[in-house]
């Protein structure tokens, strides 16, 4: 499907929820979309792996990390096993790291910022559940949209 978040916006506004300008895109895939699963942690991606680790099936993973930019939640790794898992990209409310190992996969990742440090593992979390930040509410289940331009959230798949 070729799509554009203006045009999503443009025809669709009233039902959509659009995200404050806060991602950057890591990665050379810039135009991704999905149904979503969120996570809500806070400098720790042992969670994050063991989602990965479950087929995606054509999904986003959402990440609230709390907004935190003392560590990355995803790297290199990750982002290998998210697109050998058939994710189709990864939102951190937080920060990544490997840049370049994920620049060679296609799975779209948008965060906050680069940092080299890794997270804790102690696996404390919640998984699906309603989660909030940049301005948007994401719901698992919800359809994210996301491109150069940005990311919007439908309750339903346009």
């Amino acid at each position: 499907m070729t799509y554009a978040t203006t045009d999503l916006c443009d025809d669709h506004s009233d039902n959509l929820q659009v995200a404050d300008p806060i991602f950057q895109d890591f990665g050379t895939t810039t135009r991704f979309h999905g149904p979503i699963t969120t996570l809500k942690l806070f400098e720790d991606n042992s969670l994050v792996r063991d989602t990965l680790e479950t087929p995606g099936n054509g999904g986003v993973l959402v990440v609230d990390g709390g907004g935190s930019k003392r560590c990355a939640l995803l790297g290199g790794n990750l982002a290998v096993l998210a697109e050998k898992n058939g994710w189709k990209g990864v939102v951190v409310y937080g920060c990544i790291r490997d840049r370049e190992e994920i620049e060679e996969t296609t799975v779209g990742v948008k965060a906050l910022a680069p940092h080299p440090l890794k997270s804790n593992k102690k696996g404390i979390g919640e998984k699906d559940i309603p989660v909030r930040f940049a301005g948007v509410t994401f719901k698992p289940g919800a359809w994210l949209y996301a491109d150069k331009d940005g990311l919007v959230v439908s309750v339903t798949e346009l």
